[in-house]
């Protein structure tokens, strides 16, 4: 193992080397880099995002509602190609400053309603056709600490292991451990809820589930960084029944083709416009 050391200067200044897969895309300014309007479909939910685990939350989640018969779930998913920076353009930066997928906006209303952040979406989403989120004050209050716990346990396992572990430009031992920690602590946590209970917010399937599902479960099945034998997952038998279980609901199964633009043909759905695009 090498022993170099890294000594910061004393101001960091933004032409620093920045390797890795994203390279191309990370700069420490926010704001738009080009001018393009976002295209606008038939429907009045708009999204504009990339299947990514982030992205796979909110068309899980349509999905799920159109599957309930919500036909006001209908909507438009543009793809948005994070490679490509297309998150940099001025229509998209208009909707969500921050530049990250997923970002939406609901046109039943006058004026538009932009939401972004993932988790916002999905409550956003739960909260205006009043499903996957219990009103029960206890119930409701669980579902947001699961929903919340994600939102913030999550960039340790993407931004954390994820990057050193498959994304980095060179492994390191010392990020990886640290990360490899973190990344089995959390699943830990959860082995330990779901013995307890079927689901992360008690006996009912809610927006919790689909949240953490999108990472957790997708890692815990093997679908993630390709980090399974690595992490070990097996050995969490709560998380692989729980992960299992959501894995086989149609919506769920239609919600992660959406946007997506690799592996086999048939699970790539770059844009959905329509219930027969997935069809």
């Amino acid at each position: 193992m090498s022993k170099a050391t890294y000594t910061p200067p004393k101001v960091w200044k933004h032409d620093a080397p920045s390797g890795g897969e994203f390279a191309n895309i990370n700069r420490p300014t926010a704001g738009p880099t080009h001018d393009k309007a976002l295209p606008v479909g038939k429907h009045p939910l708009q999204l504009y995002s990339l299947a990514t685990p982030n992205g796979i939350k909110v068309t899980i989640l349509l999905e799920e509602l159109l599957a309930l018969g919500e036909t006001r779930a209908e909507y438009d998913a543009w793809l948005i190609r994070i490679n490509d920076g297309d998150q940099f353009s001025s229509g998209f930066v208009e909707i969500n400053p921050n530049s990250k997928i997923p970002a939406l906006l609901d046109r039943s209303v006058e004026p538009a309603i932009r939401v972004f952040e993932s988790g916002s979406i999905l409550l956003y989403l739960a909260e205006k056709f009043g499903h996957f989120l219990p009103t029960e004050p206890g119930a409701r209050t669980e579902t947001l600490n699961w929903l919340f716990w994600q939102m913030g346990a999550a960039p340790y396992l993407g931004g954390g292991f994820g990057h050193f572990y498959a994304y980095a430009p060179e492994k390191f031992e010392y990020p990886i451990n640290r990360f490899t920690m973190e990344a089995k602590r959390q699943l830990d946590v959860l082995n330990r809820r779901l013995a307890e209970s079927p689901y992360l917010a008690g006996d009912h399937y809610t927006i919790a589930d689909i949240a953490v599902w999108s990472w957790y479960g997708q890692l815990a099945l093997g679908n993630l960084y390709s980090a399974a034998e690595f992490l070990d997952v097996q050995e969490y038998t709560h998380v692989q029944r729980w992960a299992e279980e959501i894995a086989k609901r149609p919506a769920v199964q239609r919600g992660r083709r959406v946007n997506r633009t690799w592996g086999d043909e048939a699970s790539q759905v770059p844009e959905r416009h329509q219930a027969a695009d997935l069809d």
